[in-house]
């Protein structure tokens, strides 16, 4: 004969409404009346949640004695239909839970039949997942392990919740939760903008601090075989050789801004306060995606999913500004030529500046106020399309100085800077057709995404941490968490209890 005690006679909030009517006895003590405010809120917080995780015990375990009962209502022949031959019944199981109000323990029935693996209805029906930790609890791991370091997060997650998990523990659930990050983005279509809007996209680089065996190879034999004049610091041209390279992109659309030269840089001699400026073209809808495990054509090729999700008849302009890398130039032209998509390339106007700036120090001392007045005229000469004239200009001066090949490195570097990327030094057009030449929308993403997260001070990254820390940084940023959210709790418990078996029995209450 099987066993069965619903044990209907037990009340489940008893310890609740008992930690309840201790709290406001405590309270209403002459020495309680006489404390500070702060001492309020810490003991009504602290033993707030102890009876909010009472509350919760006590709900679970109601559910599990009607529960109990109604499946114990039922013929064996009848739950045997129901549920797929699981005919014997069995109480008493239990497993902890931990949730955002501190562990407890879920009280289960267990449905068997012989040579079959036990099915537990309540874990289906309250959509538990097959670790301790709660969905909400994972929730708020994830959102603390991506603003600070794991240390910081851990201590904010005990501080809400009291000890409910380790740090290795909340590693692993963050990991967890970005493994849907790729199936979400597939699954969604942006909302089409206006013909006249631009389609920007860019693309960098930035590096993270690996441990040794999660390197990439030609790098981490780099290391191995790296021999450091010093022993505590590195030497000029030295490399730690400890960093992987992570590929950052970024997709907005602008409205076109037309504007002069002068709009852009100073005139020599500075600007007289007569004519304000116009604006540069402004980013909205940003969408921004980042990798260290996938190479960087992986992550090329996301940006430009998301640019023809935006733009699927290419009808759009497509402006695409990047730093100058020869491999990043390399695999935008490959990437736009297979999906037969007109990219107008620009060369990020910050990055020539430096360059500019390099060379006047060829000619004028650090401190000369003429080095900006230099940089300006031929910035401005740039801005115009004047390339050429400004590769000459340099060129000649330093002839005209008989300097030394040392002394005119910087300004033969820049000359071939320029001539080398000639092509997308169209300034004039940009300008005059209102398109974006700065790349601080991905400088940015690179400082926000990385920098600010994975650059904090003696972190040492595996692949699979510093990928869901990025990715998931990058969801955050383009304001989808809460959606994205919503999809990966339900492909969870899809994961986690596939069979509609499990399902079927309603609790009637």
């Amino acid at each position: 004969m099987e066993h069965y005690d619903p044990c209907a006679s037990a009340d489940p909030f008893a310890a609740a409404f008992s930690s309840f009517t201790s709290l406001i006895a405590d309270l209403t003590r002459p020495e309680t009346l006489t404390a500070c405010h702060d001492t309020l809120e810490e003991m009504i917080a602290t033993r707030g949640r102890e009876m909010q995780r009472l509350l919760l015990q006590g709900f679970l375990d109601l559910r599990e004695q009607r529960k109990a009962a109604t499946l114990g209502a039922l013929a064996p022949a009848r739950r045997a239909d129901v549920f797929e031959g699981h005919s014997r019944l069995e109480t008493g199981h239990r497993r902890l839970l931990a949730t955002v109000v501190g562990t407890v323990t879920v009280p289960r029935c267990a449905l068997r039949a012989p040579g079959r693996t036990a099915l537990h209805p309540a874990d289906a029906a309250l959509a538990l997942p097959g670790e301790r930790c709660s969905l909400g609890l994972r929730k708020l791991a994830v959102i603390e392990a991506v603003r600070g370091s794991f240390d910081q997060a851990l201590e904010a997650v005990t501080r809400t919740c009291g000890q409910v998990c380790g740090k290795r523990q909340l590693e692993a659930l963050v990991r967890a939760a970005a493994v849907d990050t790729a199936a979400f983005y597939t699954s969604r279509l942006p909302e089409p903008a206006a013909p006249g809007v631009l389609l920007v996209l860019s693309v960098d680089g930035k590096g993270v601090v690996m441990r040794p065996e999660d390197l990439r190879e030609h790098t981490r034999k780099a290391a191995e075989k790296a021999r450091h004049t010093f022993r505590t610091r590195l030497a000029g041209g030295e490399k730690a050789n400890r960093k992987r390279m992570a590929t950052v992109a970024v997709v907005y659309d602008a409205a076109p801004s037309v504007r002069r030269p002068h709009d852009v840089i100073a005139p020599p001699g500075g600007r007289t306060g007569q004519r304000v400026p116009r604006p540069g073209p402004k980013a909205s809808r940003k969408w921004l995606t980042a990798s260290l495990a996938q190479d960087a054509a992986d992550v090329v090729a996301a940006a430009f999913d998301q640019a023809e999700s935006r733009d699927p008849l290419h009808a759009r302009p497509w402006i695409v500004l990047v730093d100058g890398a020869c491999h990043q130039l390399d695999l935008i032209h490959a990437e736009a030529a297979r999906r037969g998509v007109s990219v107008h390339i620009v060369l990020d106007i910050v990055h020539v500046l430096e360059k500019l700036w390099a060379a006047s120090r060829c000619f004028h001392t650090a401190t000369d106020p003429a080095a900006e007045t230099w940089v300006a005229t031929h910035a401005a000469a740039l801005l115009n399309g004047r390339a050429g004239d400004v590769v000459t200009a340099i060129g000649t001066q330093a002839d005209q100085r008989n300097l030394t090949k040392d002394q005119r490195s910087a300004a033969d570097a820049a000359c071939r800077y320029l001539e080398n990327k000639k092509d997308y030094l169209g300034y004039d057009t940009a300008l005059a057709e209102g398109w974006p030449i700065a790349s601080g929308a991905v400088e940015g993403a690179c400082r926000h995404l990385i920098a600010d997260r994975l650059a904090i001070t003696g972190s040492r990254w595996s692949v699979p941490g510093a990928e869901a820390v990025l990715t998931l940084r990058a969801i955050i940023s383009n304001g989808d968490f809460d959606e994205y959210w919503r999809f990966h709790r339900t492909r969870e418990i899809e994961r986690v209890h596939p069979h509609a078996d499990q399902h079927r029995f309603q609790l009637a209450v």
